[in-house]
């Protein structure tokens, strides 16, 4: 709900500062029924089918979005692009697009949250890490108050900076961010920038999930002993650092997990696991529940939910 009226509330201040009717904007559901939002709040919409002509299109999307896929929004979304159509999307919104082979040579971006489920699914895309992407005619943000910097920009674009700057002045927006700026606070912002061989260690773990690194491997590499690596992680992360990477490990495979369908013994030999019972046993301990039962609960809760993209 956030990223959706941070979408439209910047098109609707454009309109009352520049004192003209810039932007007008309807909101379009499969059937024309109210869109309910996670929040509980419902969403008045008309059937995409009567939208009639159209300029931009928004597509939407929240939870669970990889079991809300559709043919025939897939299908309108394809006439409304081989119309000439600017396609855009707004949080996971970006997975609606994929799945209609509208992203394909383009680059994208998603909610980090989202970005494993994405590129396992879609392995061809360019995806970035960015806040909002911008390329010809596709635009892709990645949710939250990303969606507000997207529309900021592109009303820049078309109707000069003065506006836009007058627009963020009006919401107490301190700066406007670009579509350059990354999602997510980077290690070396929570450390100062004081620790740039821990940083180097984290990344290096980041970047080997699949083909574990030994201690040494990793105190090699950033160019430190042992003993002096494992009292950074203690004196910074407050763990040592195999824990640290276990996390790193069990993060990235919930998201396989819920995100994907790949099989639970597929999930832990992605994520460095020797077997799947002592990924199990590692999963659990981590995070509550066993992944089964995670997997389980994700499908009755998409199954429950009645399909509702807005455009």
């Amino acid at each position: 709900m956030m990223a959706f009226t941070a979408a439209i509330d910047q098109i609707r201040m454009a309109n009352r500062l520049s004192g003209r009717p810039l932007y007008e904007w309807v909101v379009l559901g499969e059937t024309g029924n109210p869109v309910n939002a996670s929040t509980g709040l419902a969403v008045n919409s008309i059937p995409m089918e009567d939208a009639g002509r159209l300029e931009t299109v928004f597509v939407c999307g929240g939870l669970d979005i990889e079991n809300r896929t559709g043919n025939a929004i897939s299908t309108w979304l394809q006439r409304q692009a081989k119309a000439g159509v600017q396609i855009g999307a707004i949080c996971t919104g970006t997975y609606i697009l994929a799945d209609a082979g509208l992203l394909n040579g383009y680059r994208c971006t998603i909610h980090w949250e989202n970005l494993t489920g994405l590129r396992t699914r879609f392995p061809g895309l360019v995806i970035s890490q960015e806040l909002f992407e911008v390329d010809r005619d596709r635009f892709t943000c990645a949710g939250g108050s990303s969606a507000m910097d997207m529309m900021v920009y592109l009303i820049a674009r078309k109707h000069g900076w003065r506006l836009a700057t007058e627009i963020a002045e009006e919401f107490l927006v301190e700066r406007i961010r670009g579509k350059n700026d990354r999602q997510r606070f980077p290690l070396r912002l929570y450390l100062g920038g004081s620790q740039p061989k821990l940083e180097r260690a984290v990344s290096y773990m980041e970047a080997n999930l699949e083909e574990l690194l030994s201690l040494d491997e990793i105190s090699s590499y950033v160019g430190l002993s042992r003993r002096q690596l494992e009292r950074l992680f203690q004196k910074y992360l407050k763990c040592v650092p195999t824990r640290y990477y276990m996390h790193l490990r069990l993060k990235h495979a919930r998201q396989l997990l819920l995100q994907t369908d790949m099989r639970i013994g597929e999930i832990a030999m992605s994520t460095g696991f020797v077997s799947t019972p002592h990924f199990s046993k590692s999963y659990r301990s981590y995070f509550g529940n066993p992944p089964r039962d995670e997997r389980k609960a994700r499908i009755l809760s998409a199954s429950e939910n009645e399909l509702a993209v807005t455009l």
